[in-house]
This record gives C-alpha cells, structure tokens and sequence, in this order.
C-alpha cells in the first residue's frame, strides 16, 4: 500500500471538513475555505477529527491516486490552519520592490515598472527592498504566483542577478577569459 496514502489526516478542532456526492470536498478553518473535486474511485471519510482516504482496488492508477488524494487533502487542512508562504530574493543593482497598497510594483531593470495585483486569496508582503513573500491558503496557487513573479527577470548564471526563490541555488558560469 501506499505510505503517504495510508496515514491519516488529523483536524483540528477548529476545522470542518464536509463532503458531498461526486467526492467534492470543502474544507473550513480559520483562515478561510477551499473546496477541489477528486476522483470518484477513492473512499474519503471522516471519524473522530481524522481524515482518511481508501482505494478500491491496487490498480496501478488508484496507486496513483490514493497519495495524491490524501496530499491534496492534507494540504488543504493545512492551508485553511497555517496558510503557505513562498519567499523570493530580488538580487541586482537597482532592482527592488515595494507594496503600493494592493499592488506590488517590481523595478527588473526595464524600461517599466512590473505589477502584480494581490487577488484569489494572495497577499503580498515586502519586509525589506530586496525580498517579497508571497501567502496564502492554496498551496497550489501560491506557488504558481511565485513562479510567475520568478519568470518577470530569472537569474541568470554569470552574475546570479534576477529574481530567485530564498534558499535557491544559482549554478554559475566563468565569464570569458582575458588574454
């Protein structure tokens, strides 16, 4: 069986998770409320404040699908509780960003300065110049937004300048030589 299928997913007791006909669930927490549909072939119930998924058969495709169910899940009882935050470095002369109320505005080193607008359950904060953490419940789009802020200037590999995820490591290049 699968190890990550197998284990349970404890609630907390300020979390309620609800399923409906066609495996929709919701979940609700303090933090807000996610809702996905996942496959009909996997059993989701609920007893005692845990959480736990079963498969019909050990089909290769319901392998599969049992821990991908169950790290769905588990991620949405965790976002609902903790949320997610994915923290990026702005590394470069003159590059920088700030929070202009719901906006973050980006100077790349373009002629133009890049917004992105806080929106579906994303906020921005911006403790310092050089640093933007992305947060919100979805783990999903949290990452996505933060792929999409990465793409506006990557790091390059000769001088490491660009937009890299905290703790990312940037594989460099040696320059041409001199004579």
């Amino acid at each position: 069986m699968s190890r990550i299928g197998r284990a349970p997913i404890s609630l907390a007791s300020n979390v309620t998770v609800s399923i409906a006909d066609g495996n929709v669930v919701t979940v609700k927490g303090p933090l807000g409320t996610l809702t996905q549909t996942f496959s009909p072939r996997m059993t989701i119930t609920v007893e005692n404040n845990t959480l736990t998924v079963t498969r019909p058969t050990d089909e290769k495709e319901d392998r599969a699908l049992h821990g991908l169910t169950r790290a769905l899940l588990h991620n949405m009882v965790v976002g609902v509780t903790e949320g997610f935050k994915t923290q990026l470095e702005i590394v470069g002369v003159g590059y920088k960003a700030e929070k202009k109320g719901t906006k973050l505005v980006l100077s790349l080193g373009y002629s133009h300065l890049v917004n992105f607008d806080e929106g579906n359950g994303i906020t921005y904060d911006v403790p310092d110049p050089n640093t933007v953490v992305v947060k919100g419940i979805d783990k999903q789009v949290v990452g996505q937004v933060a792929a999409e802020i990465r793409s506006k200037r990557p790091p390059e590999p000769y001088l490491g300048k660009g937009i890299k995820y905290t703790g990312e490591h940037i594989r460099r290049k040696a320059g041409k030589t001199g004579k």
